[in-house]
């Protein structure tokens, strides 16, 4: 290096895009740093109550959080911004929740908005989106499933991959929670015992499948895991993340309060601790000068912070930032409506006067009644760490307003269930919007964490908020320790609300045309009412064009074509256990879809379930193994209706010749395919064999499938019309 030392950063990411290493280029800055450089590499870069007290005045990640910068030698460091339903950083394209484009199963379209997510990190200052959010919801009370995919390995992966492959053309993407984080009151305190195979097999696939996309970054998760915190857990953090997937990026933190001892973090391979200095700036000096951590292991995370930075800095070399105004574009709110669109699930469409409810004609449509709290509500998710402040939210109402012209459409948010009857009974159609909002389900934030003295303690001294001096007391956590937001938590109730029941149940009474739109992120339970009405559409929460998306979809501007990412059972009893406030959980293999196929319990929706507006039909499967993962699956797809469709062909697998465990079908490829009315396509999917391998606990290691399997090519699990052909494995 030549040049001056400001200049040091961008000519070591010259030497890598020459062809040197990252590491070595890495090792050259690294040489070249104070111990207290290095030892600033691994935190956030401003102090802690400073930054609590910006963050309590501004809001939540309005800017990049920095981590791993050095001005002297011109190294950028991880400019931070949350998702995951888009950027959080300033007034960003607010896209559907990952639940539901989850439910559009459509990984180029996931990849676009993965696109247009790095776009809006960069433009705005930032080069490290920590928005890929993988963990499996165990449980649909799960405050934070509206952040994640779908219940099923496969998808999960399958999606969170395709969004790492988007954003990294223009930041680094960050994947979270890792591992096991699916509670959210208690997500400060629980431990989650887990066994090897069901570690591996059930709640690890996804987050290898991201980590072998190539993402930069892995957050670690608030929870301890047998025994052992995620932030400081050496087992996750360098026995299966480094040592056996090969990952190579690095290493963060969740905020706050990610671990409990500084030195135990860093042995454990825990590289920067986020998004302050805390408890490393405070304990790390002594804990090096007493041999209660190393500077083997400073300089170690140091150079991952260093050699992941390079890497991303050699790729995008010469590639501009974009201009600010690609923030919140016409273009992607254009690709927020699509993905509202096409996630959207018709659970029930059934005929009144001989013909189905949904799609409505306009021109038969006189007066629209939209009744119910949430029709004109700018609700996008949960007010958390994931909010993302869109300059305009479309609401149900008024997109259906926008979309109807010549319609009367008419509004009465339901509160007195006599006039919302009468408003019904004077309409050709209705639709009730009812569900959830962040008061509902979503991050939670108590006053109780703030008393805790195993929590109180990993704070700095400083000017606490509300503490009234500088060390004493507990901080008022509305003058916000963590950004001024206080959210919904974990669901208290699977069902609607009661009162949205009785409204669904009086308004479906006055007239036959009702249809209900759930807004949730997770299954809700709706035997009480799901009978009593024609027409029931999952809404989700649908991102700033939720409005003009169900205005397509309620039109027949385009198909109905979501699909359930998860199973919906029809009693709360058919679940696994789930409370809220555990101190300790153990976590089994079987959930969702496979746990009701296990116990032979048929679900209300299967995973995979809903419908279109047009009908399809599958024939001629072949399926031939290549590889030791892999499994190529093909079949004939007609659109056997009269209009255009789309549908998501899925591929099941389950073996014939062993266990009764063995026989539940597993989720191994699916396929989403466009047709025109009458169009037949054979569609090749690539599909996976490991859902069906096995991990032995005593060799740490896996075994591949082996017997004869029915692999099914089906509209959902269970699909009695489903494609199958039989295929031995392994030879066995």
């Amino acid at each position: 290096m030549t040049g001056s030392p400001a200049d040091a950063f961008d000519e070591a990411a010259a030497e890598v895009r020459a062809g040197l290493p990252a590491e070595k280029a890495a090792q050259r800055l690294l040489d070249r740093l104070t111990p207290q450089e290095r030892l600033d590499l691994l935190d956030g870069d401003e102090d802690f109550w400073p930054g609590q007290t910006a963050m309590s005045a501004t809001g939540y990640n309005r800017t990049p959080y920095v981590a791993g910068a050095n001005d002297r030698l011109g190294i950028p460091g991880l400019r931070f911004s949350d998702g995951p339903r888009g950027v959080v950083m300033g007034s960003s394209t607010a896209f559907p929740v990952p639940m539901a484009r989850g439910a559009a199963w459509d990984v180029e379209l996931e990849e676009r908005v993965g696109d247009a997510i790095g776009r809006e990190v960069r433009a705005q200052g930032g080069n490290f989106f920590a928005g890929i959010c993988v963990n499996l919801p165990r449980h649909p009370a799960w405050g934070r499933a509206q952040e994640t995919y779908a219940e099923d390995p496969v998808l999960l992966g399958a999606l969170g991959a395709a969004a790492v492959r988007g954003v990294q053309r223009h930041v680094m993407a960050c994947v979270k929670h890792f591992a096991l984080n699916s509670m959210e009151n208690a997500r400060f305190t629980v431990d989650v015992r887990v066994d090897e195979r069901t570690l591996h097999e059930v709640y690890l696939p996804h987050f290898r499948t991201v980590v072998e996309a190539g993402a930069a970054g892995v957050m670690s998760a608030y929870n301890s895991v047998n025994g052992a915190w995620c932030g400081q857990n050496p087992d996750l953090l360098t026995g299966v993340l480094r040592e056996e997937w090969g990952f190579e990026g690095v290493t963060v933190s969740d905020f706050v309060f990610g671990f409990r001892d500084a030195a135990a973090s860093l042995a454990a391979g825990l590289d920067v601790e986020m998004p302050f200095r805390q408890q490393r700036a405070r304990h790390l000096p002594a804990d090096l000068e007493s041999g209660r951590a190393r500077w083997e292991d400073v300089d170690r995370s140091a150079l991952r912070v260093l050699a992941t930075q390079l890497r991303f800095a050699a790729r995008l070399h010469g590639t501009p930032p974009p201009d600010p105004s690609v923030v919140a574009c016409a273009e992607h709110r254009a690709l927020a409506r699509t993905v509202a669109a096409r996630s959207m699930v018709l659970l029930r469409n059934e005929p009144v006067e001989g013909a189905p409810v949904l799609p409505l004609d306009p021109a038969r449509l006189r007066r629209l009644a939209v009744v119910g709290r949430l029709a004109d509500l700018p609700n996008t998710g949960d007010h958390g760490s994931s909010d993302v402040r869109a300059p305009q939210v479309v609401t149900f109402l008024a997109g259906l307003r926008a979309a109807l012209p010549d319609t009367r459409v008419v509004h009465d948010p339901g509160e007195d269930l006599h006039a919302a009857a009468r408003l019904a009974a004077d309409a050709d159609a209705v639709l009730v919007v009812a569900g959830y909002t962040a008061e509902d389900e979503g991050e939670y934030v108590s006053s109780a964490l703030f008393t805790d003295p195993e929590l109180s303690r990993l704070l700095p001294p400083g000017p606490r908020p509300g503490a009234g001096g500088d060390d004493g007391g507990a901080p008022d956590p509305d003058a916000s320790l963590v950004g001024g937001f206080t959210t919904g938590g974990d669901r208290a109730l699977l069902t609607l609300r009661p009162e949205d029941e009785a409204l669904v149940l009086a308004v479906a009474a006055a007239n036959p045309r009702t249809v209900v739109g759930v807004v949730a992120a997770g299954a809700v339970l709706t035997e009480r009412w799901r009978h009593r009405v024609p027409a029931v559409l999952v809404l989700w929460y649908a991102g700033m064009e939720g409005g003009n998306a169900l205005a397509d979809v309620l039109l027949g501007r385009c198909d109905a074509s979501g699909r359930l990412p998860f199973a919906v059972p029809v009693s709360a009893d058919h679940l696994p256990a789930f409370d809220r406030d555990a101190a300790t959980v153990r976590y089994g293999p079987w959930h969702g879809q496979r746990l009701l196929d296990r116990r032979g319990l048929r679900p209300a929706h299967p995973l995979g379930s809903g419908l279109s507006y047009t009908s399809f039909a599958l024939a001629r499967p072949q399926a031939e193994e290549g590889g030791p993962d892999g499994l190529t699956v093909s079949v004939l797809v007609t659109n056997t209706g009269d209009r255009a469709g789309s549908h998501v062909v899925q591929v099941y697998g389950a073996r014939e010749d062993g266990t009764a465990d063995d026989a539940v079908r597993a989720l191994l490829g699916f396929a989403r395919v466009d047709l025109e009315a009458g169009q037949s396509r054979r569609v090749r999917i690539a599909a996976s064999l490991r859902p069906l391998a096995r991990r032995d606990p005593a060799a740490r290691a896996w075994t591949a499938p082996s017997g004869l399997y029915r692999v099914e090519a089906a509209a959902y699990c269970g699909d009695p019309q489903a494609a199958a052909v039989r295929l031995r494995l392994g030879g066995g």
